[in-house]
């Protein structure tokens, strides 16, 4: 039987679709406040290794910087919220934001290491 096309396995829109998907379930797991930091570590090595398997087309980086702009919006989100935030759920909320500036980190990483593939390719 015939898989329809663009949708067999180890086809490589098949695989971009699966390693976005990837990095968008480990960018919500990250978003927890209560994930364990045993648990944390793995899911940053996945998500890392996501982006590396990303890291090989070009077309990606579009999608690399559209991750890193939601994820500065939602650092300032936070960072308004806690002006205003009561003194019990500000550790809480800190803790949330200490998480997502370290994942911000990898996201403007990888937006960079994209970039640079880029500018490599295009002085050729």
């Amino acid at each position: 039987m015939a898989a329809a096309p663009g949708l067999t396995i180890g086809d490589e829109p098949m695989d971009r679709y699966t390693s976005r998907s990837n990095v968008d379930r480990f960018l919500h797991l990250l978003e927890d406040v209560e994930l364990p930091s045993d648990r944390r570590a793995t899911v940053t090595k996945l998500l890392i290794e996501e982006e590396d398997k990303l890291a090989r087309d070009l077309e990606q980086l579009q999608f690399a910087e559209s991750r890193a702009a939601s994820g500065r919006d939602r650092i300032n989100f936070l960072r308004q919220r806690l002006d205003g935030v009561t003194e019990n759920h500000r550790p809480a909320l800190e803790r949330l934001l200490a998480n997502f500036e370290a994942i911000q980190l990898l996201l403007d990483g990888f937006c960079l290491q994209l970039r640079a593939l880029a500018q490599s390719r295009s002085s050729l």
